[in-house]
């Protein structure tokens, strides 16, 4: 069946809102939860697509007199790997930047999972570990549970088994059905999905997530101490700096970690070539230090580990650098 495509304006207050595509098979009852919570002026998401392998899914005729941009292209007669290259294609042609499932009954392909690492989140109708897949109040039952539930996860390539982000327990009551059960989580997951999601996109300019990011990178660096500078958090080895947590300093929107480099010319070069990584700061710019940029989308954690440890290097003394090339060698 042919593809089936809407449009849908973006106002102008959306615009610096964290963009979503959500995936659905069905009616889209979670795609709704999602949609009608980011209509809230201080929900920090918006939904820019709805996608489907069912171009007849009521989730995408909703989605369309909401007035989101719609896709939808049957996954019958093709590979698996084609038909998520599709979907793939579709979503990053509208701008996403975070991807939901939301109700899409189709097992994912391993790479179509691993170009949105961590970017990616599901809603599984269980209290996870428990009964990943299918037929989970049965099961839920069966056991003799007190509770079933709903959990919200990262996607990994394992089944219903990515970093858990929230989760909320519903009482099993007597004379519980399957579809009694599936009633009440169906509530909850409602609730819960658009609070972990908003959470999820809203990490990307939390000054203390970001510094807890760059906390952990820098605790696998050796002899490594933290010492604030100027108020804010910095770390050095052999007495020496070799990193700045930046926070809105000096009047820009920037939150950043500040590293060293081999002077202006690669200043220069590196913010005249990707501006939106890159910023020289206005205090520490002049001395050959430049901000890597964190409080954006799609960060590039390797890139900022790597600029961690080559700045680092930098400073460190030889007998240190010496041992960490011997590591890597080992």
């Amino acid at each position: 069946m042919a593809d089936t495509v809407a449009t849908s304006g973006v106002s102008e207050a959306g615009r610096s809102k964290a963009k979503v595509a959500v995936l659905v098979s069905g009616s889209g009852t979670n795609m709704a939860a999602l949609l009608y919570a980011s209509r809230a002026e201080d929900c920090p998401y918006e939904i820019v697509l709805v996608a489907s392998n069912d171009p007849e899914a009521k989730g995408l005729k909703l989605a369309a007199a909401e007035g989101v941009a719609t896709f939808g292209h049957s996954h019958k007669g093709m590979k698996r790997a084609e038909h998520d290259a599709l979907m793939d294609e579709a979503i990053r042609a509208s701008g996403a930047q975070w991807v939901a499932l939301a109700g899409y009954m189709r097992i994912l392909t391993p790479g179509f999972v691993a170009g949105w690492q961590g970017r990616m989140v599901n809603i599984h109708p269980s209290l996870l570990p428990k009964y990943t897949g299918l037929h989970t109040h049965e099961r839920a039952l069966e056991a003799g549970d007190s509770h079933g539930g709903v959990t919200v996860h990262l996607v990994t390539a394992e089944l219903d088994e990515g970093p858990i982000l929230g989760q909320t327990p519903v009482a099993i009551v007597p004379g519980d059905t399957p579809d009694t059960l599936a009633a009440r989580v169906l509530i909850a997951e409602h609730q819960l999905y658009s609070r972990c999601l908003a959470k999820l996109v809203a990490r990307e300019s939390d000054p203390a997530w970001l510094l807890a990011r760059i906390e952990e990178l820098v605790a696998n660096l050796p002899e490594v101490e933290a010492r604030p500078s100027h108020g804010s958090p910095g770390w050095r080895v052999g007495g020496k700096y070799f990193a700045h947590f930046n926070d809105q300093h000096h009047g820009t929107p920037h939150i950043a970690v500040l590293v060293r480099t081999t002077g202006l010319d690669e200043i220069e070069n590196l913010v005249e070539r990707d501006p939106e990584t890159y910023f020289k700061p206005a205090y520490y710019g002049a001395s050959g230090w430049v901000g890597v940029i964190l409080n954006r989308p799609g960060v590039d954690w390797d890139s900022v580990r790597e600029w961690l440890e080559r700045s680092w290097q930098s400073v460190a003394p030889k007998r240190l650098t010496r041992l960490m090339v011997a590591a890597r060698d080992f």
